[in-house]
């Protein structure tokens, strides 16, 4: 039996192009989003270039129990997770203040504590077995000062990262990797959803990367066990930046620029 990679936010995007990358490497996947018709479309294209066996598992993970009822549903079929990729996420515009806490919550339940709590579910037979892999799908945004506007989105990857770093620590030597991927602008939905199209068109074409590039980056980093990986030569250029520059530099240089690429209001 082939081995299995769960890709959440798998409709779109990043998520889209880790599920043809792990196709064309001979893994079946179990597909989770929002949106079912996009999911069964793409299982059915990868299913006739490359044989894949696909789930189709739609749910919100800002819903109580979604962890659960996916990993059920791998269960169901007799399946196993063999790599998990907490890839879902949006973002919030907005002040901290102007926004509802329902929407924050909510917010944190797709981006933080649903991969942390999906990651903890599977980890126990990924060690059994002595074979996983693990990516977290982080940000560049993680690695610099926080902006205005967007509040948690810093947070949350930061957080992401250091759970990465964690984990790829106390798995050491077990078959399991754990890896952070920290990719900036990528050509994607990402901002046509949370309404920062205008914002981020503005910025240079030098800064942005094709989703099908992170996502190549990405399932080499896991497989090389790296905790830790910023895509794109620039965005590494700025991930070094932000730690060479005193901090008050740092965060006057991302506070004057956060308007080209977060909505606050």
């Amino acid at each position: 039996m082939r081995r299995l990679a769960l890709i959440t936010g798998a409709s779109a995007g990043i998520g889209e192009a880790l599920a043809r990358v792990y196709a064309a490497r001979g893994f079946d996947l179990a597909l989770t989003a929002r949106r079912d018709l996009r999911l069964k479309a793409l299982a059915d294209q990868l299913g006739d270039e490359h044989g894949t066996k696909a789930l189709i598992l739609t749910g919100d993970l800002a819903d109580d129990g979604v962890p659960d009822a996916l990993l059920a549903s791998v269960a169901a079929a007799g399946r196993q997770v063999d790599v998990l990729i907490n890839n879902a996420g949006y973002g919030l515009p907005g002040t901290y203040a102007s926004t509802t806490w329902d929407d924050q919550a909510a917010f944190l339940k797709v981006m933080l504590t649903a991969p942390c709590e999906l990651t903890h579910k599977v980890l126990p037979g990924m060690v059994d077995r002595r074979f996983g892999r693990i990516i977290n799908v982080a940000s560049l945004a993680g690695l610099v000062p926080g902006s205005r506007g967007h509040t948690l989105y810093s947070a949350v990857k930061a957080g992401l990262i250091k759970f990465s770093e964690s984990l790829n620590a106390e798995l050491r030597g077990t078959g399991v990797h754990a890896t952070a991927v920290c990719p900036g602008f990528t050509y994607s939905e990402f901002h046509d959803v949370n309404g920062t199209r205008g914002q981020v068109s503005q910025m240079p074409r030098w800064m942005w990367q094709a989703a099908e590039d992170v996502a190549e980056t990405s399932f080499t980093a896991s497989e090389a066990n790296q905790a830790v990986i910023v895509t794109g030569g620039p965005n590494k250029a700025i991930a070094t930046l932000a730690k060479l520059l005193p901090d008050g530099v740092a965060r006057g240089l991302v506070r004057g620029q956060s308007a080209r690429f977060r909505r606050a209001d």
